[in-house]
């Protein structure tokens, strides 16, 4: 892989693992349009490495309240953030029984079908963005009589595994992660910016898990037996700083647009991207 290849994909990733527009669904649109051909290994080691990079982004911007709940729940403190840390665990468990169980099916199937599956679920973003849009909760005048004003809640542990639940469907590629949860949170009525925050701080553990999961095949197989990466440091390295620096700037992007409520332009976005594959799938375009 060339180093203009690791950087675009880099930036490719740092984008849209934040922004409700599918990282997995982008990264195998891209590696279409550079004609890229990598096998088995090299797409580990790549995916890897910039997953490594937007989990650190992660960390960087929100470290000021990722710090708080470090403490509390090694010290066992038992109190608002030993509790929120509580929630996140509750909300890797459904990822954690769909990677374990059915990953391995999951990966078969999708094997070799190309830019459909990746049209169809960015369709189907879409459609959970729209319908977050248009049918969310939304606050009442309490101005007007006979209406009281609604008040968007916290998250509970029940929001928390239901929001789990709509990451582990988003293991697709082109059914985005972050646009998934959030929308699934707006839904339940909570709370947009606090839901946005969750959806990055939910994502460490799983993501980290699986980065151990694949650092463990790597280093087992023909790349550490020949003592050389099969991507190529420069490239490595060059994607995963492009992954990082775009990964800070989007999340910060990403929590103000939640706060304002206008993620319905990334359901046009994915609309338009969804058909374009499914019809390049088909060879209209």
């Amino acid at each position: 892989m060339d180093i203009l290849t690791a950087l675009i994909l880099g930036i490719v990733q740092g984008l849209a693992e934040y922004l409700p527009i599918s990282s997995s669904g982008h990264l195998e649109i891209f590696r279409q349009i550079l004609g890229m051909q990598l096998d088995g290994a090299e797409s580990l080691e790549f995916d890897t490495i910039l997953h490594a990079a937007t989990v650190l982004s992660t960390v960087v911007v929100l470290w000021k309240e990722l710090w708080p709940m470090i403490v509390s729940f090694f010290t066992w403190r038992k109190d608002s953030h030993f509790y929120y840390v509580c929630k996140i665990l509750v909300s890797c468990i459904p990822i954690l029984i769909v990677g374990l169980c059915f990953k391995d099916a999951i990966e078969e199937y999708l094997f070799g079908q190309g830019l459909k599956v990746v049209g169809w679920c960015l369709i189907a973003t879409a459609a959970l963005l729209s319908f977050s849009y248009f049918f969310r909760t939304r606050p009442l005048d309490d101005s007007k009589p006979g209406k009281k004003a609604y008040i968007p809640r916290d998250i509970s542990y029940k929001d928390a595994f239901i929001i789990g639940c709509a990451q582990s469907v988003a293991i697709l590629p082109g059914l985005s992660r972050s646009g998934t949860t959030i929308a699934t949170g707006i839904l339940l009525g909570d709370k947009r910016e606090q839901v946005a925050k969750f959806s990055f701080l939910m994502v460490i553990i799983p993501i980290l898990g699986e980065a151990l999961l694949q650092m463990k095949d790597i280093l087992g197989g023909e790349a550490a037996a020949a003592g050389e990466a099969t991507v190529g440091w420069a490239a490595l390295l060059t994607g995963f700083i492009a992954a990082f620096v775009v990964g800070c700037i989007a999340c910060k992007w990403m929590l103000a647009i939640v706060r304002k409520g206008k993620l319905v332009w990334f359901a046009l976005y994915c609309l338009v991207v969804g058909l374009a594959c499914i019809l390049k799938n088909y060879g209209v375009l």
